[in-house]
């Protein structure tokens, strides 16, 4: 009989029901992991924060069952323009309209209260998983047992003692979880305030446009934003000898809205100043403590991926985080995490502050943007996503460490929803397997050619027979041969699982 008075126990303890909290929360629910959410705030913050996410980040909603959901909430982004002092373009950033090869668009701009609603809605579906909101949590003690977390209840005073394996830090730039870690932070060197200015239209402004702008005008930069529904955002550069405080009254903000809007064209929802940071966690972990999103890492916002980068953290780590707690893999894989995660925020926190520092031609002309600038033409920026860093890979030829595609299956369905959040074997056909009994004892689900023509085009345009994709859809290792199928079947195959960092 269970002693009542002995604290709950939990695989998991999340502190901060943000986006980033709430997606792991749902990850390590379709895992079947014992997760409490410990939340500060009685409710979801009302006012926008975060407005763009990208086709991974949508494959990894997909992934917890909740796209048809957000869809409703949504729009597509064509794309930013850069242009300079005159409004003459310098920059064309424009986002293709189509399906990227992770089955879904590449740019979306959303209202985060809508989103983390969606999200907070769906942990109800996983009765393992509970969320506690109005708790603060002041202290964190942990063994080689878990860890002893103790919070107040902030609606009674009450004071709560849990126990959890794990604690994971999805609070914030000031988390309390990083400075229990004990964490240092790396200085990327961009600290620069922005007025941010959210507005709602009353009455249609077509010729503001759908597309966001970076006004590269040395005097005073801006970037316009095109939000969901009759929302519009601006952020304006703060010069160093303004007032943070006044440069937020109605007076100073609409004054520097006049070249584009007016107090007859929109209301002010919220005018803050933020100081843009980028900054690195030194530590991501401290034994069984571990940080996920803007704890571990804050990006400027000019590649919109701050949020993507912790929704990335969220589903690099809660299958892992599953693979230890069923004792298929060692504690030593999450030092795989970091390991993996860290390169990858890192440079696109650099490509972020190289695009916050494009406001003339000069830094242009420097060499940001690929490929060569043609005569009197915009120059085109595109953007590759980063390989993985260091961790689970398996050699080191490609596209091992990068995102493998979502293909369209011969029966109608995606194969993300035939998989689920699973390891996957990509073979071009399932002859190659019929002598390999470890797979079938692996009991991991593979797919063919059979499946989908796409899948062994994509081999062959890689030149190997096999992939073996991880469940957050990077691709861990390929096969160019038997000998190295065998490696492939070896890495999930109990009761290893997975293997140990390198």
């Amino acid at each position: 009989m269970q002693d009542k008075s002995a604290p709950e126990e939990f695989d998991v303890v999340i502190v901060g029901r943000g986006p980033v909290g709430a997606t792991l929360a749902n990850l390590l629910g379709l895992c079947g992991v014992r997760t409490l959410v410990l939340e500060r705030e009685a409710r979801s913050y009302h006012l926008p924060r975060a407005v763009h996410f990208d086709d991974e980040c949508m494959r990894v909603f997909q992934t917890i069952g909740l796209t048809d959901a957000i869809l409703p909430h949504v729009i597509l982004s064509p794309g930013m323009l850069f242009l300079d002092a005159d409004g003459k373009m310098l920059l064309d950033w424009s986002r293709p309209q189509t399906l990227t090869p992770m089955g879904w668009h590449l740019s979306y701009r959303f209202h985060q209260p809508d989103l983390e609603d969606v999200l907070i809605g769906g942990l109800s579906r996983f009765p393992g998983v509970v969320l506690r909101n109005r708790c603060d949590v002041f202290a964190l003690d942990q063994d080689e047992h878990g860890v002893r977390v103790r919070y107040e209840d902030l609606s009674n005073g009450q004071l709560t003692e849990v126990r959890a394996a794990y604690v994971i830090g999805c609070d914030g730039a000031r988390s309390l979880i990083r400075r229990f870690i004990g964490s240092g932070m790396d200085d990327l060197g961009f600290h620069e305030r922005w007025l941010v200015i959210d507005v709602l239209l009353k009455r249609a402004r077509d010729d503001l446009g759908d597309y966001s702008l970076q006004h590269c005008d040395p005097k005073r930069p801006a970037t316009y934003v095109r939000g969901t529904g009759t929302r519009r955002r601006w952020e304006i550069t703060v010069l160093p000898d303004e007032d943070s405080h006044d440069v937020t009254q109605p007076a100073k903000v609409w004054a520097l809205l006049s070249r584009w809007i007016t107090p007859e064209d929109a209301e002010i929802e919220r005018a803050a100043v933020y100081t843009f940071h980028s900054v690195i966690a030194q530590q991501w972990r401290n034994g069984r403590l571990l940080l996920a999103g803007d704890s571990a890492h804050q990006t400027p916002p000019f590649l919109g991926q701050g949020m993507c980068a912790g929704i990335r953290d969220a589903a690099n780590l809660a299958w892992k985080l599953d693979a230890i707690l069923r004792g298929n893999a060692t504690t030593e894989l999450l030092d795989t995490y970091q390991s993996e995660r860290l390169p990858h925020v890192r440079e696109f926190i650099a490509l972020a502050i190289r695009l916050g520092g494009v406001i003339n031609t000069k830094a242009i002309e420097a060499g940001l943007t690929a490929g060569e600038a043609r005569e009197n033409a915009p120059v085109k920026l595109e953007v590759k996503k980063p390989l993985l860093g260091p961790g689970l890979t398996i050699g080191n030829q490609l596209p091992a460490g990068d995102l493998a595609p979502q293909f369209a299956l011969r029966d109608g369905s995606r194969s993300d929803d035939r998989v689920g959040y699973s390891h996957v074997l990509l073979v071009a056909n399932a002859a190659a397997l019929s002598s390999r009994p470890a797979v079938a004892q692996a009991g991991i689900e593979i797919l063919t050619g059979d499946d989908a023509e796409a899948i062994g085009d994509w081999l062959r345009k890689h030149g190997i027979t096999a992939a073996l994709v991880r469940p957050d859809r990077y691709v861990q290792g390929t096969a160019r041969n038997d000998a190295e199928l065998d490696q492939l079947v070896a890495a999930v195959t109990p009761p290893t699982h997975v293997p140990s960092a390198a």
